[in-house]
């Protein structure tokens, strides 16, 4: 480390139109360094940690720009260890999603970051050593196959610096890993973006320890390749027509003469209530208002998005969360149609509610999974749809008919804005989404333009 205590400070500058236009300059030896920053705070933060190393007679790496106690910090933390360290501090905040989340981004990039160095064992084993015991805090201590001890010993003693993600090829390396499935090809864009925000994050809870002085994404001039920046939209080929829809439903009730009857109203709420799988598993009694005549109404509140043992705090298959993006107690009231009011009044009457109110449980009692409801859905497909229309993508998931449910509404000519409140959406995630479903109504929205106009 070439060292120099030859260390000036420049004001902060504003560069007007940057995302982070707040620069700090200083000179290190002679050399001119900089860091932008998002607001003048944090500038002025990190120049005050600059000038208290300076006061304390600290000497600067003329490369980097920074005194020896961040240079130290940064190089004797690796990767894998502060990975880990993050995987402990966030493992009690979040929900099992999110666990898993983690998990599968911590190991992409850790397995990007070890795939050309000397000995590394298999990716496949290197990955079901880091995603089922490593980055799970609840079975890190538990007992692990020879392999995968192997692999995480070779891990921890070879990983690169954490310092290594401040440099451009390594950074961008470590995107492009997440951006791409384990066989090379692209990723969805979705799965990109979820797992660039744990990335993010991660690097974030680095800049926090002082670890790293500033986040390498930001301000970072990186993206996946042109085909890839296209957000994730429904396509209309899998959304089932209001008729369609009617026969699957029926083709449930004799998909099984136990489970099928059983399943009906569940799939009914998720087309005509566009609700998650989760949140209708979680759905009770005291959560519909079932009138004898006409519309009624659910307040969701709650959601058991399937997650797996191995995640949850409870040990049970499903993590007993809140709606999607909302706080614990946040209710979501929508309004249902006459056809579902019926559907679920008669699904009450033949089978009651469980102790806890659930409407929706197996014959047991059990919480419904998503591998039995999955193959009374695929078992109705084939009674309902013709040969063509079993083999394309049509209603081929259950979670397709919360997009048929949200895709009826708007060709309806809901507001969007309606809609992606019953449907617990953003607005703008809502019209990204169905912007293909929304696409081709010209003939609507001019008859509503006639009338306006009196034509």
């Amino acid at each position: 480390m070439n060292k120099s205590y030859d260390v000036r400070f420049w004001n902060v500058t504003v560069r007007r139109g940057r995302q982070r236009p707040y620069v700090l300059r200083w000179v290190i030896g002679g050399k001119v360094q900089s860091r932008p920053f998002t607001t003048r705070e944090l500038a002025d933060s990190f120049k005050a940690e600059l000038i208290q190393a300076a006061r304390r007679g600290e000497a600067f790496d003329v490369e980097t720009g920074l005194p020896e106690s961040m240079v130290r910090a940064a190089l004797s933390v690796s990767w894998f260890q502060h990975a880990r360290d993050y995987v402990d501090d966030r493992w009690d905040k979040v929900s099992a999603k999110q666990r898993i989340s983690i998990a599968e981004t911590l190991t992409a990039v850790t397995v990007a970051l070890t795939a050309k160095r000397k000995g590394a064992p298999d990716p496949e084993t290197l990955r079901m050593a880091l995603r089922r015991w490593e980055f799970n805090k609840a079975r890190r201590d538990a007992e692990r196959p020879a392999e995968v001890a192997a692999a995480i010993t070779w891990v921890a003693k070879t990983s690169v610096p954490l310092a290594d993600l401040t440099e451009f090829e390594v950074i961008t390396n470590v995107l492009d890993a997440c951006a791409r499935r384990l066989d090379g090809t692209p990723a969805a864009p979705s799965y990109y973006t979820r797992r660039r925000r744990v990335l993010y994050n991660v690097l974030k809870y680095a800049v926090q320890r002082k670890r790293l002085a500033v986040n390498p994404i930001d301000g970072l001039d990186w993206k996946p390749t042109q085909d890839d920046e296209v957000w994730e939209e429904v396509d209309p080929a899998v959304v089932p027509s209001p008729r369609q829809m009617s026969e699957l439903l029926t083709a449930v009730s004799y998909a099984g003469p136990r489970r099928g009857p059983r399943m009906v109203a569940f799939f009914a709420c998720l087309y005509y209530a566009m609700m998650r799988p989760g949140e209708a598993v979680s759905l009770q009694d005291v959560d519909c208002d079932l009138p004898s005549t006409g519309w009624g109404r659910l307040m969701l509140g709650s959601s058991r998005p399937s997650a797996g043992t191995e995640w949850t705090d409870s040990g049970e298959y499903h993590d007993d969360r809140g709606l999607k993006g909302r706080n614990r107690k946040a209710k979501r009231p929508v309004p249902i149609p006459p056809e579902l009011v019926r559907i679920l009044r008669e699904h009450i009457n033949r089978f009651g509610v469980a102790p806890d109110g659930r409407l929706f449980r197996t014959e047991h009692g059990g919480v419904l999974l998503p591998s039995g409801y999955g193959r009374t859905w695929h078992k109705a497909r084939t009674f309902a749809l013709t040969p063509a229309e079993e083999a394309s993508d049509l209603a081929r998931r259950p979670y397709d008919l919360r997009h048929a449910g949200v895709s009826l509404r708007l060709n309806a000519g809901v507001p969007p804005t309606q809609v992606a409140e019953w449907a617990g959406h953003s607005v703008e995630v809502l019209l990204k989404i169905y912007a293909k479903v929304i696409a081709g109504q010209d003939r609507v929205w001019e008859g509503l333009m006639d009338d306006a106009l009196g034509g």
